[in-house]
């Protein structure tokens, strides 16, 4: 495993332990507070717009700080910004816990947000500065546990709730952050010069000139990231509803969608050592469109004729959300440029996928069927293709920064 020739011996066994209790808390907030929407509706009088804009803040909080973390890695370095990511996180999640009016939950969920936005764009340069030749592993390890972090919370939010209070339910998810910023906080304290941002030294090694949105390798990331995620809330808000109209009960609607976001472990578990051996992956996203395209036909037509088939093959093609976090570093040489990456991709791929539920719904309820929201989807399974051919092919984004340039 590579490290730092100056620093401790145990200090990579610090920095994965922080990447991983870190990845654990990338969605925390959201998946422990939209089980709870009826409570919190009752609680404080909010009806369903005021809950739709709750359930839309994540992928624009993402999208926003996104954008924003790599030029905050940039002033003060992958390790300080991994610190605030989880800082933030904690207390936007006892804020929230604390609050006694619409506006206060609102706050706490943005601060909480902002925290794991970050969070989700530090994350891979850190895995590339540290662990540079453990890529496959490192992400298989990060992203597993940031798919348990986001089934516990939704797993556990009700039955927490009924026994102590919904503020303890939301709340207590803020012991893991702070537990999440300790690796953090004790480097600062303890090695302090391992936190310290690399010099600057001119190359394509380090950071490049230019912007991301330069880059094709860039807008094939965040198509095929975007798309991906579309998809994903799309089916978390209606999958339930499409099942129950069609004849199927509220709780086999819940079973369905707890096993969509199950079959996310399996592509956290599978894709990245299968992505780092592959030269060019497009065969991968390729079978994630198909199995799209077979179960968006199946609940299209015959909903009910097999829905553990087509949730299954749903869930089996979003492994290219694992796979869009795995390239972020076979994509890049220096941490710098997994940065850039990281930001661009999140931060447009969130952008676009906050159309989908809303576009989805806005579809279904003018035509009063679900054939327009299906051709979407289908559409969006041909931006998938087209993101994925441009982000495989074999080759790095500080190439295409430099060919920009001249």
């Amino acid at each position: 495993m590579t490290f730092r020739p100056t620093a401790p011996r145990l200090l990579p066994t610090l920095v994965l332990v922080g990447i991983a209790l870190s990845a654990f808390n990338l969605r925390t907030a959201v998946t422990s507070l939209t089980p709870l929407l009826d409570v919190l509706g009752s609680a404080f009088g909010f009806g369903a717009a005021t809950a739709g804009l709750l359930g839309m803040l994540p992928t624009a909080a993402f999208a926003v700080f996104g954008v924003a973390t790599p030029a905050l890695t940039r002033r003060i370095g992958l390790e300080r910004t991994a610190l605030l990511a989880m800082s933030l996180a904690a207390a936007g999640l006892v804020v929230r816990s604390l609050a006694q009016d619409v506006a206060v939950l609102a706050l706490g969920a943005v601060i909480a947000l902002a925290g794991m936005g970050i969070g989700n764009v530090v994350l891979p340069p850190l895995v590339k500065r540290w662990f540079p030749d453990r890529v496959g592993a490192v992400s298989t390890l990060y992203i597993t546990v940031l798919q348990l972090g986001t089934m516990l919370p939704a797993l556990l939010a009700v039955p927490v709730a009924d026994a102590l209070g919904w503020r303890i339910s939301m709340g207590a998810w803020a012991v893991t952050a702070v537990a999440a910023a300790m690796p953090w906080l004790w480097m600062l304290l303890h090695h302090r010069d391992a936190l310290a941002a690399p010099a600057p030294v001119a190359g394509p090694t380090t950071t490049p000139p230019g912007r991301a949105s330069r880059s094709p390798i860039a807008w094939g990331m965040a198509l095929m990231f975007g798309t991906t995620s579309l998809i994903t809330y799309a089916m978390f808000t209606w999958l339930p509803l499409l099942l129950s109209q069609a004849g199927a009960s509220p709780a086999f609607g819940g079973a369905m969608l707890a096993m969509f976001a199950a079959f996310g472990l399996i592509g956290a578990l599978a894709m990245p050592s299968i992505a780092v051996r592959m030269r060019n992956p497009f065969v991968l996203v390729a079978l994630c469109a198909a199995c799209h395209v077979v179960a968006f036909t199946g609940l299209l037509l015959a909903p009910l004729a097999a829905p553990v088939v087509w949730v299954m093959l749903i869930g089996l093609g979003t492994c290219t959300f694992p796979l869009s976090l795995t390239l972020i570093n076979l994509r890049t040489r220096s941490p710098a440029g997994s940065a850039a990456l990281s930001g661009f991709m999140q931060g447009v791929g969130y952008a676009l996928s906050c159309a989908g539920p809303l576009l989805f719904g806005v579809l279904h309820a003018a035509t009063g069927g679900w054939h327009w929201p299906f051709a979407m989807l289908y559409l969006v399974v041909g931006l998938l293709l087209t993101g994925g051919w441009l982000a495989c092919q074999p080759r790095v984004l500080e190439d295409s920064w430099h060919r920009a340039e001249r």
